[in-house]
């Protein structure tokens, strides 16, 4: 004879936040375990890889938080992967790079103009 387990939410629909789980306890009842939803990782905004050093959780799970766990003591720390951050920092230097051989390359014609 099948044991009759009761709901523990009042909730009654089969959706992806109501999922449930019929667990058998060591007393030998069926009750039912509400499953939360499984969290996805924090991602880079560049390339969409999932941040190391930042704690995977629900979005409203955050807020408990402090500052420290929610980011990397880095530039761009929390939002922008190191990797990313390293690329931002050569293509930077690389642009000035280029800007001063511009400024002495014209300086350079000025120069054998006069």
């Amino acid at each position: 004879m099948a044991q009759r387990v009761t709901l523990r939410k009042r909730q009654p629909y089969n959706t992806s936040s109501n999922r449930r789980r019929v667990v058998k306890t060591p007393g030998g009842k069926l009750v039912v375990h509400h499953i939360k939803k499984l969290a996805s990782a924090p991602k880079c905004g560049d390339c969409g890889e999932a941040l190391a050093g930042v704690p995977t959780l629900r979005p409203r799970q955050y807020a408990t938080l402090s500052k420290r766990q929610k980011s990397v003591s880095r530039a761009y720390g929390g939002s922008v992967c190191a990797g990313c951050v390293r690329q931002r920092i050569t293509r930077a230097f690389l642009i000035e790079e280029a800007t001063i051989v511009k400024r002495v390359l014209k300086a350079k014609a000025a120069a054998s103009k006069k």
